[in-house]
């Protein structure tokens, strides 16, 4: 009765005429840019960052997360008409996706991908408006060693399950926490690691950083490629999967909502994950595994419903426990800072109205996505055919004017070149970016909490391992290293991750 309240106080925020537009207007950004490959959800969210300072806190972050689930849906689109991932976790999408399209079932594959869209979101949004909750509750039982331990938890978890060498993602968080440190310290009010630049006193602004390593340096990356849209399946033929193909495709979609729902709450790339981790079990379960990437509707049913419900379900351990547990839930985070809402358990009682309207906003939204979605897919293809040329220069400028106006400082913008050259020798040498971005939220966070700890035990550093539930996290966080470290996991990791490569 009272998830009944709560939800009648969602879906009365989500649909003021405000919100509603915000939240259309998050969807249909998504959709483009995860139809426009190179792009995706975390440069674009990172650049339309700036634009919530001047919005209110609820509908910049219903436009935010429709930007992130809105890409999931658009780089489906083109995955299959044009063999190219729009976003990372659509990389699966391609394999029976693209097949079917060259078979004349284009639009059955696109409807198949959005109506499993459309499912494994509202089945996420459920599992997220009745889990979240409880786990708030447990929150509330959280102490300043708690929430610690937690941070260290989140942190290994992003290592984890990173792609790409773990010494790397290692290096990347603790340079994370690094800059995270530079500014005044708030116990002793003296500046730290500014080098002397009066700028640097405040810190380095969260938004320059995200932009310049994935939005500027993703601009860089992408310029000195070719552009590979050579062979654009503009032929979509009916919209309406057969009886066969719609067969085939709904229990992989509802096996896939469950496997999304389940490993979007982990932290590190859940979307990613999931979608490989589904493709592998409908091939595993199907009674004609050959005929997998041959333009078969379970593998492009399955990946595309769960990298959609582990899209939704990534926001559960940021709206309840104030952790984000990938990159583009930081910079949910970081907007959340911008309007000082200090995420965590206490969302839900002192925000209530951002909290409950954000859940409705996802049904509300991933409706608006389905209605729109197929009807616009002619857009989309002549979309597909502006030349990168065009279009990142004016991505670019619209990234330094964002960068200016947020202090109105020539120095942002400066820093946002740093960063963005530096950036793009990271993506060089193959430093993901994401992990830095995390240890950059999280380290203030933790260094405020860490001290509190100490402050409340007068000194005592076994505090962290005295109390049972910051002892139980830090034993997780190690249990986590070691299965990592085994050799058949590691071999089975880079396995995976190999064909995101």
């Amino acid at each position: 009765m009272e998830l009944f309240e709560h939800l009648m106080l969602g879906f009365s925020v989500a649909l003021t005429l405000e919100n509603l537009v915000y939240c259309l207007l998050g969807c249909l950004l998504g959709t483009l840019i995860g139809v426009l490959p190179g792009i995706g959800p975390l440069p674009t969210i990172a650049m339309l960052l700036p634009i919530t300072y001047v919005l209110p806190p609820v509908a910049g972050l219903i436009m935010l997360a429709g930007i992130y689930y809105g890409a999931q849906y658009g780089g489906s689109t083109t995955a299959i008409l044009v063999a190219l991932p729009g976003e990372t976790s659509s990389v699966v999408t391609v394999l029976d996706g693209h097949q079917m399209a060259r078979k004349g079932r284009a639009g059955a594959a696109l409807s198949i991908a959005a109506l499993g869209s459309f499912f494994a979101g509202c089945v996420a949004t459920i599992v997220l408006a009745g889990f979240a909750p409880p786990l708030a509750e447990i929150a509330f039982k959280f102490g300043a060693a708690e929430y610690f331990s937690l941070m260290v938890l989140g942190l290994i978890g992003a290592v984890v399950l990173a792609s790409g060498s773990l010494p790397k993602a290692i290096c990347m968080i603790l340079l994370g926490l690094l800059l995270g440190m530079i500014g005044t310290d708030v116990n002793s009010g003296v500046a730290r690691f500014d080098l002397g630049i009066p700028e640097l006193q405040d810190g380095i602004d969260f938004a320059v950083v995200a932009m310049g390593v994935f939005g500027l340096a993703e601009i860089l990356a992408n310029l000195e490629l070719k552009d590979k849209r050579t062979e654009i399946t503009s032929k979509v033929g009916t919209l309406y999967p057969n009886k066969q193909e719609f067969k085939e495709a709904w229990p992989a979609s509802v096996r896939g909502t469950a496997m999304g729902a389940a490993l979007g709450v982990l932290p590190g790339g859940g979307a990613i994950l999931s979608s490989f981790a589904s493709y592998t079990l409908e091939k595993k379960l199907s009674s004609s595994p050959e005929r997998f990437g041959q333009g078969h509707p379970a593998g492009l049913a399955g990946p595309e419903s769960a990298n959609n419900a582990a899209a939704q379900t990534s926001f559960i351990p940021l709206l309840t426990l104030g952790i984000p547990g990938n990159a583009v839930t930081a910079l949910m985070l970081g907007a959340m800072t911008i309007h000082n809402i200090q995420p965590g358990p206490r969302v839900m009682t002192s925000h209530p109205d951002l909290f409950w309207g954000l859940i409705v906003s996802m049904w509300i939204g991933n409706l608006m996505l389905v209605v729109l979605n197929l009807p616009l897919v002619g857009i989309w293809i002549k979309l597909l055919k502006v030349p990168y040329r065009i279009l990142f220069p004016a991505i670019l400028v619209f990234c330094t004017i964002g960068v200016y106006s947020l202090n109105y400082n020539t120095f942002d913008i400066w820093m946002l070149a740093v960063f963005g050259l530096v950036g793009y020798v990271w993506m060089k040498l193959r430093c993901e970016g994401a992990p830095l971005l995390l240890g950059l939220v999280l380290g203030p966070m933790m260094e405020e909490n860490f001290r509190r700890a100490l402050l409340l035990s007068r000194g005592e550093y076994t505090t962290f391992i005295t109390r049972p539930l910051s002892l139980t996290l830090l034993l997780l966080a190690l249990a986590l290293v070691i299965i990592v470290a085994l050799p058949v996991i590691r071999k089975k990791r880079e396995e995976t991750f190999a064909e995101n490569d």
